[in-house]
């Protein structure tokens, strides 16, 4: 059994599919490139396909990580080359790299996600750095969202490592945000905006990358 590593992008036109969804879709490009994935043991296998972490329904990624468990041994190269020609339009390979069967699973490694987030000026606060000054200096900041399973309230600040504002004129703003990503929660963009001062939902959002740790 082989395990490769792959890294792609998930553009515009699938940013509003579901992580189930993209598993499916996944299987199926898999299937129809040939590759023979490897499958789990017990009552009910299943591939052996394993994403980093779930994007967000409607946010853009730019580097996303997906384990792959052959059953064959395929050169990365390969693999590469034959399945971006089975890929739909909106999601692409960047690279695929062969990794060791036994080390820790891809979720398990995932320690923050860095994003970048378009948000309008109106009904934002006026001075754009002393908001992000104001938000890092805080040792707590006490939040709750509302989930289809009721309120979840959760400590906000520290699910934020790291806030910069990249450009900005006079109707938009975009800010680099480095949040948790892991177990034991992850940070939510749009819920850092509006804790910013931001009251309408960001223009676009997009994962640039996840920061593994081990």
């Amino acid at each position: 059994m082989q395990r490769l590593r792959v890294r792609f992008t998930r553009g515009n036109a699938l940013k509003f599919i579901s992580h189930l969804d993209i598993i499916r879709l996944w299987e199926r490009v898999l299937t129809r490139a040939g590759i023979r994935v490897a499958y789990s043991e017990g009552f009910s296998p299943h591939p052996r396909l394993s994403l980093a972490a779930p994007l967000a329904v409607g946010v853009t990624g730019e580097s996303e990580l997906l384990d792959v468990y052959t059953s064959d041994f395929v050169s990365p190269h390969w693999f590469a080359d034959a399945v971006n020609k089975q890929l739909p339009a909106g999601i692409s390979i960047l690279g695929v790299q062969q990794i060791g069967v036994t080390i820790p699973s891809l979720q398990s490694q995932v320690r923050q996600a860095e994003y970048r987030v378009e948000v309008e000026r109106a009904d934002g606060p006026a001075d754009i750095e002393s908001a992000i000054v104001s938000l890092l200096s805080l040792g707590k900041l006490p939040w709750y969202h509302e989930r289809d399973t009721g309120k979840r309230e959760y400590d906000l600040r520290e699910l934020i490592d790291d806030i910069k504002p990249e450009s900005s004129d006079d109707e938009r703003c975009t800010i680099t945000m480095v949040l948790r990503c892991g177990s034991n929660g992850s940070g939510r963009p749009e819920q850092v905006s509006l804790a910013l001062g931001f009251k309408r939902y960001p223009l676009s959002i997009s994962r640039t990358r996840l920061i593994l740790g081990n």
